[in-house]
């Protein structure tokens, strides 16, 4: 699969400074030696993206409920190798304890920021879209912007609260979740019609994703809104949508591929919450474009130290 982590060479351990001293002493593992051991940590996110903790979540529930290149060895650093402690100190009530503050987008007036969300296919590049358009909308500089790669739309989280990517371990795995691949931000209000039109326009003339190569659920079409079709800017993110010969429907939740229908699902975000994605998948190259460069990669260690980027939980390859 194209998202799947390529085989790295070992990095230099790098402890982030976020991480107390005590966890310092603890473990500091690679998944591709010790995959289960961070299987049920829990994390803490910025709230500044909407991401959904395993304490504060009150969105859907959870699995098992009741309810049925050369930048990256100083960017994606700090579970690349192990410590020397033993693995027996990581128990399943581990508590990776984060530095949840973050930076404040600046605005040039008093808009309310809200938290929303866009998806159409692989969202790499629609990453590096949205952080051109808070630069450019919004002229937020590099430790303001709050677009990232993440997941929404499925009705469940795991037991733990963590959505994740596919991996060989099977931990909460995004597509079974019925999630779909999104970028999440934190906007003023006033400014979502501009980012609506900037979200369709990613479907160019032919209404389609660009990488129609990856057809599933995980590709599909949808953005949410708080309150979805009730919020007050919903008619002008329609109207976005029509200028471009889309249209928008109700998502329900695990919604099928968008694919060849000239569709968006429409999400309510306090139902269909936001998670951020691994740290691996934060500023990364696309797949079909020449690389962003470094000076864009390096926005991930940047996000990573203010704590605008958090561990989420997930087997992750940073």
């Amino acid at each position: 699969h194209k998202h799947l982590p390529p085989r790295l060479p070992k990095k230099r351990l790098r402890i982030h400074k976020s991480i107390s001293s005590d966890m310092k002493n603890l473990l500091i593992t690679s998944f591709t030696l010790f995959p289960s051991l961070f299987s049920a940590a829990a994390y803490t996110v910025p709230k500044s993206t909407g991401v959904q903790t395993p304490a504060a979540r009150d969105g859907p529930p959870v699995e098992g409920s009741s309810s049925s290149g050369s930048s990256s060895s100083n960017r994606r650093a700090f579970l690349s190798n192990i410590a020397t402690t033993a693995t027996s100190a990581i128990t399943s009530s581990s508590i990776i304890a984060l530095n949840p503050n973050r930076a404040t987008a600046a605005t040039t007036n008093e808009d309310a920021q809200e938290n929303v969300y866009f998806g159409v296919g692989c969202f790499w590049h629609v990453q590096h879209e949205f952080i051109a358009a808070e630069q450019t909308l919004l002229g937020r500089k590099d430790n303001e912007l709050t677009s990232l790669t993440g997941y929404a739309g499925g009705l469940k989280a795991d037991k733990e609260g963590r959505v994740c990517y596919h991996n060989f371990q099977s931990i909460a795995d995004y597509g079974k979740l019925g999630h779909g691949e999104v970028v999440g931000m934190t906007i003023p209000s006033s400014a979502i019609r501009d980012f609506a039109v900037e979200y369709f326009k990613l479907f160019g003339d032919v209404g389609e994703r660009v990488d129609t190569m990856d057809k599933g659920g995980e590709y599909r079409s949808l953005l949410g809104l708080p309150g979805g079709r009730k919020h007050p800017m919903f008619d002008q993110v329609e109207a976005a949508a029509r200028d471009r010969g889309m249209t928008l429907v109700d998502g329900k939740g695990n919604d099928p591929d968008t694919l060849g229908k000239r569709i968006v699902y429409v999400m309510d975000t306090k139902k269909f919450p936001f998670y951020q994605a691994e740290v691996y998948h934060q500023y990364h190259n696309d797949f079909l474009s020449a690389p962003y460069g470094k000076q864009y990669n390096d926005l991930a260690d940047v996000a990573v130290d203010d704590g605008r980027i958090q561990i989420t939980g997930c087997p992750d390859r940073v």
